[in-house]
């Protein structure tokens, strides 16, 4: 459907978000985001007139239409990015790969959605792009293939729900294995920014995610002092048999936030978690099952394992 740019709610000066060829269940889902005393909506039919758009003024973001390809939505972020080299894009996309999501992290891509994708997720992370503070260096690419990327991320909740939207989608696993690693990525992630970072945001983890034919592994390490499982009395992992509910007292005493399961919950749906001695970097590995090795495997990466 075509039709001219236009704006749809009055805003607060500075606040303007920029959608391009908006899909109702898009448009429903970011209605609580964009609150329309604080945003102005302008909508733009397709990547050509948004670039346009985008020239002529500055968004505090733009969602691009899930119509369009991921190396279409790249193209039109590096070109914007000429002429508003802070802007603040997520794309959405009908057709991607690996090495798009990959090429999107590099040109600083706020976030990355590949249909089907959860309209709930996608708010949380626009919701995230609209109070994030502002800067280019939460997520920083130093290398990467389909096959292994390494990642130094900024000790941030929002920024590590960012990276693991991120490696959902280079991800080339079926849903059940998928959401196992992303899961447990998640819970050692979050371990890592918040114990090892102390939430600091001057402070970075570094990230690997590795997939092999026979598995999958990510590596964290954090800026922290380490640990050991055996003292971390607010986690459920070192709870002891006969006393379940020791860490929830422990957190409560200490003032901490209701949890403590992430370690007991990775060792459950991955098939191994190793600490390092210093025990600041854990490795996760999920093994896959031979139906996933052989048939989801990238084609580019089966081509030189056969």
């Amino acid at each position: 459907m075509n039709f001219p740019a236009q704006a749809r709610t009055q805003a607060v000066p500075g606040r303007c978000a920029l959608i391009v060829d908006a899909d109702p269940q898009v448009t429903s889902a970011l209605g609580s985001v964009f609150e329309p005393e604080q945003w102005a909506i302008l909508h733009a039919p397709d990547n050509r007139e948004a670039l346009k758009l985008a020239e002529a003024r500055a968004f505090d973001l733009i969602i691009t239409g899930a119509k369009s390809t991921g190396k279409e939505d790249i193209d039109l972020l590096r070109k914007i990015r000429r002429v508003r080299p802070h802007v603040r894009l997520i794309i959405l996309t009908d057709a991607s790969t690996p090495t798009d999501v990959i090429a999107a992290m590099r040109e600083r891509a706020f976030s990355y959605f590949s249909k089907p994708f959860s309209t709930a997720s996608l708010a949380e992370i626009v919701r995230c792009a609209t109070t994030e503070p502002f800067w280019d260096d939460g997520i920083e690419l130093v290398s990467a293939t389909p096959e292994w990327i390494s990642i130094i991320a900024r000790c941030d909740k929002n920024t590590a729900d960012r990276l693991v939207q991120f490696f959902q989608e280079v991800s080339d696993l079926p849903a059940p294995e998928r959401d196992d690693v992303a899961t447990g990525f998640r819970e050692m992630l979050l371990n890592a920014i918040e114990h090892g970072g102390n939430l600091d945001p001057n402070q970075y983890v570094e990230v690997a995610y590795v997939r092999t034919r026979k598995s999958v592994m990510c590596r964290i390490k954090d800026p922290g002092q380490g640990f050991s499982l055996e003292e971390i009395h607010q986690a459920a992992v070192s709870n002891p048999s006969y006393d379940p509910i020791r860490h929830a007292l422990f957190r409560e005493a200490q003032g901490l936030r209701p949890g403590g399961y992430g370690v007991l919950l990775t060792k459950h749906i991955v098939d191994e978690l190793v600490y390092s001695e210093k025990g600041n970097e854990v490795l996760l590995i999920k093994y896959l099952s031979p139906k996933v090795q052989y048939q989801d495997f990238p084609e580019n990466v089966r081509s030189r394992t056969t």
